[in-house]
C-alpha cells in the first residue's frame, strides 16, 4: 500500500532528524524548538492590518459568531475581533497572559490557559464573559475539548495533561518532557512534547496512552481534522508531519515547509491548512490530500507571524504578530483575484 510505504520512509527520515538534533534521554534533551527571529518586512502584508500595542500570539476564529479571539500580553487581555469588519468588539481582561487559545466547539467558548496562574478560563462568545476558572497543572500551555465535553490541557511545566471535567480536574496523565500543542480527532488525543520531540497519543475515553511516536527535529503545534489525522508543525525540521490516528497512531507522511513553520490552523470546510513561516514573514496555504499536504499559495504577513487562524465560514485568515501585536486579516480568494 502507498501509505505503508510512505510511513516506513517517513519514520526513517524523522529518525535521522532526531539523531541530528541530538535528542536522547530527558536529561540530554536539547532546548525545544522556537520560532525564527523574523527579518524586517520586505513585502507589504496583504489585507487589513490592525495596529497592535503589545505582543500577541494566541488566536482562534469562530465561524458561528464571526469573531476572532486574540491574546495579548502587557496588558494581559483577550480581544474579540469581528473578522468581517476588522474591528474590536470586546476586550476581556485576564489574570495573566494566555499564550495559546482554543475553541471548545462552534460558537465557543474560548479555552484560555493562563500559564503563570495555572488556570484554564472559559470565555463565552460573543459576550466575552468569563464563565469558568479551573485550577489545572503547572504552566498550562494549550487545550482541546473532546466530544464528551472533557477538556485536555497540556501542563508544560509538569510534564502532564490535566483532564478537566466541568470545573475540576478529573485525572492527570503523564506525558514525555514539556508538552505543548494538543488536539483531538474523534476519540484520540494527540499532544506534542516539545523537549522530548515526540507525539503522544491517548484514548479520549479510557485516558490510556496508546502510542508515543517520533515528532521530528523540533515540533511545536498541532491541529486535527475530521479525517482522524493530526498535522504537526515541525518547527526545527522545516516540515509539516502527518499522523493518522486510526486504527492506531502512525506517522505517515511529511511536507517540507521552509523558514521555521510555527503557527498552524485547519480549514476543514475547504480541506486546507494554514502555516506561518516565521523566518520569512509569510503564511502558506496547503491543500489536504490523501498523504502529504500540498502547498498551493503563499502570502506576505506582519512581522513575526507566530499565530494563525481561519474563519471557516468565509475563508478569511487571521495572522498575529508576536513582536508588534499587529493583527492581519485577509481574504485569500480576493487577494488571488486582485493579483491577476
Amino acid at each position: 500500500m502507498r501509505v505503508a510505504a510512505a510511513s516506513t520512509a517517513i519514520c526513517v527520515a524523522v529518525a535521522g532528524a532526531l539523531a541530528v538534533s541530538g535528542c536522547g534521554s530527558e536529561a540530554g534533551n536539547p532546548p525545544p524548538a522556537e520560532p525564527a527571529v523574523s527579518p524586517t518586512l520586505t513585502a507589504k502584508p496583504v489585507g487589513t492590518v490592525i495596529p497592535g500595542k503589545s505582543e500577541a500570539e494566541g488566536v482562534v476564529a469562530d465561524a458561528e459568531t464571526g469573531l476572532a479571539a486574540v491574546s495579548f500580553r502587557d496588558p494581559n487581555v483577550i480581544e474579540l475581533i469581528d473578522v468581517a469588519d476588522a474591528k474590536v468588539a470586546r476586550r476581556v481582561r485576564t489574570p495573566d497572559e494566555s499564550r495559546h487559545l482554543a475553541l471548545a466547539g462552534p460558537g465557543g467558548p474560548v479555552l484560555a490557559p493562563i500559564e503563570y496562574r495555572d488556570l484554564l478560563l472559559r470565555i463565552e462568545l460573543p459576550s466575552g464573559k468569563i464563565t469558568s476558572r479551573v485550577k489545572v497543572g503547572d504552566f498550562p500551555h494549550d487545550a482541546a475539548q473532546a466530544d464528551d465535553g472533557r477538556v485536555f490541557v497540556t501542563d508544560e511545566g509538569g510534564d502532564a495533561i490535566s483532564v478537566v471535567d466541568g470545573d475540576s480536574v478529573e485525572a492527570t496523565l503523564p506525558v514525555p518532557e514539556q508538552p505543548g500543542g494538543i488536539a483531538v480527532a474523534g476519540n484520540v488525543v494527540g499532544a506534542v512534547t516539545a523537549a522530548a520531540r515526540e507525539m503522544a497519543f491517548y484514548d479520549a475515553g479510557t485516558l490510556e496512552q496508546t502510542a508515543v511516536l517520533p515528532g521530528g527535529a523540533g515540533p511545536s503545534h498541532v491541529v486535527a481534522g475530521t479525517d482522524d489525522r493530526f498535522y504537526v508543525a515541525d518547527t526545527a525540521g522545516d516540515a509539516i508531519l502527518v499522523y493518522r490516528s486510526v486504527p492506531e497512531p502512525e506517522l505517515i507522511d511529511r511536507t517540507n515547509v521552509p523558514d521555521s513553520p510555527y503557527g498552524i490552523a485547519i480549514d476543514e470546510r475547504r480541506d486546507h491548512l494554514w502555516v506561518t513561516r516565521t523566518g520569512a514573514n509569510r503564511v502558506v496555504e496547503l491543500e489536504i490530500t490523501d498523504l502529504a499536504p500540498k502547498i498551493i499559495d503563499s502570502f506576505p504577513t506582519v512581522r513575526e507571524p507566530n499565530g494563525v487562524a481561519v474563519d471557516e465560514r468565509t475563508g478569511s485568515v487571521v495572522v498575529v504578530s508576536r513582536s508588534s501585536g499587529d493583527v492581519q486579516i485577509f481574504d485569500p480568494a480576493a487577494e488571488r483575484e486582485g493579483s491577476r
